[in-house]
């Protein structure tokens, strides 16, 4: 009977596993970009309407995804979302428009990795360690997720080279299917560790613990902030091949620089892991995000250029998912572990709102104004508002609700409030664009269009 370190061992590596299989065909869709987009007939931003649409079900899926895994097994949820990302993968190998794509790359796709995602893996394995592991065991797992998309985008690219992106999407859709393979490691449901000393000490219903975590302030901002990394990541897995296209760089430079994300982030979730078990988590989230902000504005403002693209990459790589384990870790000590995949969910349902707004205002300011630059900008501002919701952030146990009174829906408002701020700057951005371009007596082509 193997012991209880070897157990999480094996938890840990079947977990990177899925999470590298899961997210790493995920990473590919930047390099579908183009050609898909030149095979359908369509315009980048209905292709990007369709990885939106992704995100939102995604997300959506995701707290359903974790109460199911949290009660009934983890292994059960993430073998049925293998088989439904199979099934989407090779359904958008037959798209013929755009509504077929944004059906199968978006919706069925996007309810698959809510299956076979970061919230059901982290809750699963977050619940078999002890608490002054947990942030260790997490990054490492996020580490070895990483690499799925270190090795998946060179193959995409090759594949997509040498057969079609149709043929491409069928062969990661067989690929995907080892996530099946991968989750009878991870079988257990929260009632199995309630007596194993690392679940929470006292189990509360769900319901309960949903009015709490509603009345938490920390958990609240948490949502909040985890909605700009959701946009951070996908605005630049999904467009920065295309963006790059724009500056006349050779595309291998992007794909080189979503390689070295994917590569990097090893050594980022290894360090967040590491550095979480050790110092605030709140502070380390805080460096990241300001630091992302910095990255982002410095990419945009030194000359455009292959090796700018490349040392980007590796940089933003350094940030990439190293808030993972470390926000995950920060649910899992406000609330235990009981309900983690429930509530981690909810708030990786808020990533999932800010990567629907990254994918989709990207594609729809390029189109609208010949230039992602907007969006950019957009990315370095939310970077900095996303640091200041983590400074002074309790990342204690959630003191309990009062006693009665109406549960406060803070977290749904924060989302709105922050997609009704994007969503106007969506608005009024051609307009401004359009002015800027009348008064200086231009017509409006991209401002970076280098060479």
């Amino acid at each position: 009977m193997l012991s209880a370190n070897h157990r999480v061992r094996i938890a840990v590596i079947a977990g990177g596993s899925i999470a590298a299989l899961s997210l790493g065909v995920r990473s590919t869709f930047g390099v579908f970009l183009d050609p898909v987009v030149d095979g359908l007939s369509i315009d980048r931003g209905t292709f990007a309407l369709a990885v939106a649409v992704q995100q939102l079900f995604w997300g959506l899926s995701q707290p359903i995804a974790g109460a199911l895994a949290d009660r009934y097994g983890s292994g059960r949820v993430l073998a049925t979302g293998g088989l439904l990302y199979a099934a989407g993968m090779i359904a958008m190998s037959s798209a013929s428009d755009g509504v077929l794509l944004t059906l199968s790359a978006g919706v069925l796709t996007g309810i698959a990795v809510g299956a076979a995602g970061f919230s059901v893996v982290l809750a699963s394995v977050g619940r078999m360690v002890r608490p002054e592991r947990r942030a260790l065991a997490l990054g490492v797992v996020s580490a070895i997720g990483s690499l799925g998309q270190f090795v998946l985008i060179p193959v995409a690219r090759q594949l997509i080279d040498n057969g079609g992106w149709e043929r491409t999407a069928r062969v990661l859709g067989l690929i995907v299917l080892l996530v099946v393979v991968a989750a009878r490691f991870l079988l257990g449901r929260s009632a199995d560790f309630a007596d194993s000393g690392v679940a929470a000490p006292e189990a509360r219903p769900l319901r309960a613990e949903l009015r709490r975590a509603a009345h938490a302030p920390g958990y609240r901002r948490l949502n909040a902030a985890f909605f700009v990394c959701g946009f951070h990541v996908t605005f630049i897995g999904t467009h920065l091949v295309s963006y790059v296209g724009d500056l006349r760089i050779r595309p291998e430079a992007a794909d080189l620089a979503l390689m070295l994300i994917g590569l990097f982030n090893v050594v980022g979730s290894l360090a967040a892991g590491w550095l979480g078990s050790r110092h605030s988590n709140t502070m380390l989230l805080a460096a990241i995000y300001g630091l992302r902000a910095v990255v982002i504005a410095a990419f945009l403002v030194v000359p455009a250029s292959a090796g700018s693209v490349v040392v980007f990459g590796a940089a933003m790589g350094v940030l990439w998912l190293s808030t993972v384990p470390l926000t995950s870790g920060i649910v899992a000590a406000q609330f235990g572990t009981t309900h983690a995949g429930t509530l981690f969910g909810i708030v990786f349902l808020s990533h999932q709102f800010g990567a629907f707004a990254g994918a989709w205002l990207g594609g729809e300011l390029a189109d609208a104004t010949g230039s992602y630059d907007i969006a950019w900008w957009i990315g370095v501002a939310l970077g900095v508002v996303a640091m200041l919701f983590h400074i002074g952030l309790d990342e204690g146990p959630a003191p309990d609700p009062p006693e009665v009174g109406p549960v406060r829906l803070r977290p749904a408002a924060g989302i709105a409030a922050a997609g009704l701020t994007l969503g106007v700057a969506g608005a009024i951005a051609p307009a401004l664009a359009a002015a800027d371009d009348a008064a200086a007596g231009v017509s409006p082509v991209c401002a970076l269009d280098l060479t």
